[in-house]
């Protein structure tokens, strides 16, 4: 009976009735200034290749309409005057949906009497108008197209030129050889914890993004040098923007893929106003197999999750103002148990039970006023929480479970923030913001200890105080040449650190679309929560927080960058970069221990007596040659070489556990029409890197001692092989009456290479076991829109 349930359900998604075709749909949006985002009413909006050529223009609001624009891939031009023209191509238009753009166009300086505007299109077209390089923008389909990046952001910024993903199991991005740790999560303007399911405290990545990309609007991705308004990171920045629902129509979504079975819906709450909503669910496709009695090919190991995402906005009577809330939320769970014959799955431990669950939530509520189109105050306010639970067990020769450890911990924070925003003119721009965290934490775990029980590594439970304050400016002399500088502060009340960040930054295009820019700040960040409060006993029944003290690790870094575009959609990038790391936490006694090592794990750092006497370094050169999404076809290729080295306190600079000094990537994809309702895409990636720095094991002591016991003098000297992975994706596209399907299946390491996750010591067999990253592995995914 179940196995016919899920049959019908499947049956019901593939052999879906193809209603009669439809030919046309909407595309509609707003055009606004792209510093102030206020409205530019009397755009004049043209669909180009249209015959007789159709086009509109904005109204008082900003907003416009096309109606019955043919399906498929089509291009817009925008134009307003005083403004720089903007050529949207490649917009896809499908039965399912209607078309919502988020128009932005830039003011262009007067120098003389006369000027002549041209079309310009940036690549990236950052929304965060202080970015000068190191730098990405991406949106829905950026996330969906690439192949192997399972819809999720990280995976597929991993894409991009100084980022590193080579860990199948996992989604952590490692950022010029920064720690996964130094990435900065921002949603909607609010600083956010871990966004995975799964994911431990203090990390930033896990097996699962609990971010759903059906609701992303454009955002921004920074790789370094990254404007004063974002602080607290070392390595990048994710700056994600949620769009705003249909105002004129109820829409649904509803898919079934690696990220479970969803749905969505998204319209107007009153047809005919403004106020509108949009929420999705998602629900573990695994978990619901295996609920029906049927093999989900993971023994025992069922992956548990579900999320919840949401936006209403709510515009006010007054032009550009409005309300907003929005939210994520998810919860997971899993157990790992311990299997013998299975010692190569990276996801088994034959010697272990692990016990794994987790839960974290953001949600928010802004208000934007504006007091005139040149000036805005947007105020949120804001509240997150994440709570992470662990439980291990070691197993005997009898395979009885004997208690190892346990972790139920949580953080949680209170942030209240403004930024002012005033254009002076088309030359100045100025910005000013606060951040204040009331930070909350409740950290319990403890370690199992023989003959004595469960000893206590931490055990608080309180709040403090996190203050941020930044100001930035922006000066445009010409067309040509843009300056921005700023400051950004930070307050740390736990132990009154602080950290004040000058960044300055240019760029100046050349001609022959040539642009060279240079950037510089300096960074800071706070150290994990848990490692202040981790406890040293230095009496019988008697301990001392010896790390409570810590200063933030610091980062000085300089960024130069070269740009040629070729035609209207190639271009060439070079970026060189040096950064600086100092004040990092390392041992008192003399051993190769760094912070710069960790965060890449579940575990959170349970290291005592620390200082800020380390050191690091990362640099190297960055390449990327592209070609823009058209006439049906694109590709990116990024070649990045790198070093990252770090100083313990033994005063040996060594390689990171992150140097795997190069990662090279080559993405293509091409898509055919079959009709004017039905598209074929192939998209295919291979990313060759070099394999990670590992320590390796002390083997006689740890077979002596029947523990793993790593060879400290040796720390990060071994490297595991190179890391070679080629995914291929196929996606059908096809549109009905007020319907769009799509079907696709990732093919995920096609050639089944065996990357090496890691080596563990087996204490029975006094053997070193090599467990295996991800095969070869079929994802496969449905999509209707309607």
């Amino acid at each position: 009976m179940k196995m016919r349930v899920l049959l019908v359900l499947v049956l019901y998604c593939v052999v879906l009735p193809l209603w009669a075709q439809t030919s046309t749909q909407t595309i509609k949006g707003t055009v606004t200034d792209a510093q102030t985002g206020s409205s530019l009413p009397g755009a004049t909006i043209l669909l180009l290749n249209s015959e007789p050529l159709k086009g509109t223009t904005s109204d008082g609001e900003g907003t416009f309409r096309l109606t019955a624009v043919p399906l498929g891939r089509q291009t817009l031009k925008v134009t307003y005057l005083g403004y720089g023209e903007q050529t949207v191509p490649n917009v896809l238009v499908t039965a399912g949906k209607e078309v919502v753009l988020d128009i932005r166009l830039q003011e262009q300086v007067i120098t003389g009497q006369e000027v002549t505007i041209k079309a310009r299109r940036d690549p990236d077209g950052l929304n965060n108008e202080f970015g000068t390089l190191s730098a990405r923008t991406f949106n829905i389909e950026n996330t969906r197209r690439f192949a192997g990046s399972r819809n999720d952001p990280s995976r597929m910024a991993a894409n991009f030129a100084g980022v590193v993903g080579n860990n199948d199991s996992r989604n952590d991005i490692v950022i010029r050889g920064n720690s996964p740790t130094g990435l900065l999560w921002r949603l909607e303007g609010v600083d956010i914890p871990n966004p995975s399911h799964f994911g431990a405290l203090g990390a930033t990545g896990g097996p699962v993004s609990m971010l759903n990309n059906n609701l992303l609007a454009q955002s921004d991705f920074f790789t370094g040098a990254f404007p004063a308004m974002y602080g607290n990171a070392l390595g990048g920045a994710f700056d994600l923007q949620l769009r705003t629902g249909n105002r004129d129509k109820r829409e649904y979504t509803g898919q079934i893929g690696f990220n479970g079975f969803e749905a969505g819906l998204e319209g107007p709450f009153v047809k005919g106003k403004k106020g509108t909503y949009l929420v999705h669910y998602r629900y573990s496709v695994l978990s619901v197999v295996h609920k029906l009695g049927l093999s989900t090919g993971t023994g025992s190991n069922v992956p548990n999750y579900q999320d919840l995402s949401f936006k209403v906005d709510l515009p006010t009577r007054r032009t550009g103002s409005r309300w907003t809330l929005f939210g994520v939320g998810g919860t997971s769970h899993i157990a790992f148990k311990g299997e013998l014959k299975d010692t190569a799955n990276f996801y088994n431990d034959p010697y272990n039970n692990l016990y794994n669950k987790a839960r974290m939530g953001v949600a928010g509520a802004s208000y934007t006023h504006y007091f005139n189109e040149k000036t805005y105050l947007k105020t949120t306010l804001a509240a997150t929480s994440s709570q992470f639970g662990v439980q291990i067990d070691s197993l005997n020769d009898a395979r009885q479970a004997i208690p190892s450890y346990r972790d139920a911990s949580s953080q949680g924070r209170l942030t209240l923030t403004s930024q002012f925003t005033r254009k002076l003119s088309a030359r100045h721009l100025f910005s000013a913001g606060v951040f204040a965290h009331q930070l909350f934490y409740g950290l319990t775990d403890s370690v199992y200890v023989y003959n004595e029980g469960f000893r206590t590594l931490r055990d608080e439970r309180g709040s403090t105080q996190l203050a941020q304050a930044y100001a930035q400016w922006q000066y445009k002399p010409s067309n040509r040449l843009t300056l921005n500088s700023g400051l950004h502060g930070t307050y740390f009340l736990l132990n009154t650190t602080y950290a004040i960040e000058p960044r300055l930054a240019a760029r100046y295009e050349l001609p022959a679309r040539q642009v060279v820019s240079v950037g510089a700040s300096l960074n800071s960040q706070l150290q994990p929560i848990q490692l202040y409060f981790y406890k040293t006993q230095v009496a019988p029944g008697r301990y001392v927080q010896t790390n409570r003290s810590l200063d933030l690790t610091r980062s000085a870094q300089g960024v130069a960058g070269y740009e040629r575009s070729f035609g209207h959609n190639i271009r060439l990038k070079a970026e060189a970069y040096y950064q600086y790391l100092y004040h990092v936490p390392v041992e008192q006694r003399l051993s190769s221990l760094s912070i710069l090592n960790y965060g890449a794990t579940f575990a959170a750092p349970n290291v005592d007596s620390l200082v800020n006497t380390g050191k690091g370094k990362n640099y190297g050169l960055e390449l990327t040659l592209e070609r823009s999404f058209d006439r049906g076809y694109y590709f990116l290729t990024t070649l990045s070489l790198y070093e990252s080295r770090y100083r313990g306190s033994d005063q040996v600079w060594r390689q990171t556990a992150y140097n795997g000094r190069y990662i090279a990537n080559a993405l293509v994809g091409k898509e055919w029409k079959l009709g004017d309702t039905r598209s074929l895409s192939l998209d295919t990636r291979m990313t060759r890197a070099g394999g990670r720095p590992y320590t390796p094991f002390d083997l006689s002591r740890s077979v002596a001692e029947g523990k793993p016991i790593y060879d400290d003098t040796r720390a990060f000297e071994s490297r595991f092989k190179d890391y070679l992975r080629v995914d291929l994706k196929i996606t059908f596209r096809h549109n009905g009456r007020h319907l769009t399907q799509e079907w696709f299946v990732d093919l995920q390491n096609l050639t089944n290479a065996r990357n090496v996750f890691n080596h563990s010591f087996d204490s029975r067999s006094g053997q070193v076991r090599t467990q295996y990253q991800m095969g070869f592995f079929p994802n496969f995914n449905y999509r209707i829109e309607f």
